[in-house]
């Protein structure tokens, strides 16, 4: 491999750099009111903030397998930040982008091809599956920030709701990560640490861990459940439910808007 090579492999890529320039502009949009329709503007923040995390928490998972011993990803383009150079870009951008669009859900993206071989040690395997969760952990400490660290003075009511529904969709993408189903970051933890009997039986079930998972999330109770959970982090945080609703409600510029929500702003 040679060095130009080597250094175009990790060169970020225009694409990333264009959706990190519509955030900011959105972004701003948004907390000056820019726009006479700021829920437009708020659809457009949050989206393309959800693809910058989709983009890191992918980037993630290569930069530590880079570091565990996997030189063969910076030839894959995963070092660039660019989504179209992931395994499937269609399940790592489109496909997240319209669960939110649809349900106001975090869904995990796709995957970065890891040639696991040429990694040692169990903690290492490990560690590159965690490292995607932990980047949406990390993200949804930051969009929370102005709200556990009590500073939302002079932040706009909008913008205020905007960071609360990006906060929840960080929280539920880490959740739904973590758990220890196959095809999942969670599963990809645990893995190492299984027989490898085990793991030849659990295999073939890996393409459908995630439909499983959200089959589940049908039932009613497990719904319930689940964001009664997510709303309980996100009250923890110092988000409540009233700014996190408000923010999905602002993000449907396509609906009327909630009075409630637009009283309180």
């Amino acid at each position: 491999m040679t060095t130009g090579t080597t250094t175009a492999g990790r060169r970020i890529s225009p694409v990333f750099v264009a959706i990190v320039a519509i955030t900011a502009v959105s972004g701003w949009a948004v907390w000056a009111g820019f726009a006479e329709q700021t829920t437009f503007a708020v659809f457009l923040f949050v989206t393309a903030a959800w693809i910058v995390s989709l983009c890191l928490h992918e980037y993630a998972h290569a930069r530590t397998a880079l570091h565990s011993g996997d030189t063969t990803v910076g030839t894959k383009g995963y070092l660039t930040l660019n989504p179209f150079a992931y395994t499937h870009a269609l399940l790592s951008i489109v496909l997240p982008v319209l669960f939110v669009i649809m349900g106001g859900i975090g869904l995990p993206g796709g995957a970065v091809f890891i040639e696991r071989g040429r990694i040692r040690g169990r903690w290492r395997h490990s560690l590159i599956s965690a490292a995607g969760p932990l980047t949406n952990v990390l993200f949804a400490l930051v969009c929370t920030a102005p709200f556990w660290l009590d500073a939302l003075d002079g932040v706009p009511v909008a913008f205020r709701y905007a960071l609360g529904f990006l906060a929840l969709l960080q929280v539920t993408a880490a959740i739904l990560n973590s758990v220890p189903v196959p095809g999942l970051d969670g599963y990809g933890v645990i893995e190492p640490w299984l027989s490898h009997a085990v793991r030849r039986q659990v295999e073939p079930f890996a393409p459908f861990g995630l439909i499983a998972v959200f089959a589940l999330l049908w039932i009613p109770g497990v719904n319930a459940a689940f964001f009664d959970a997510i709303d309980a982090i996100l009250r923890s945080l110092g988000v409540s439910e009233f700014e996190t609703y408000c923010g999905l409600d602002a993000y449907r510029f396509w609906q009327t808007p909630n009075p409630v929500c637009a009283m309180a702003g």
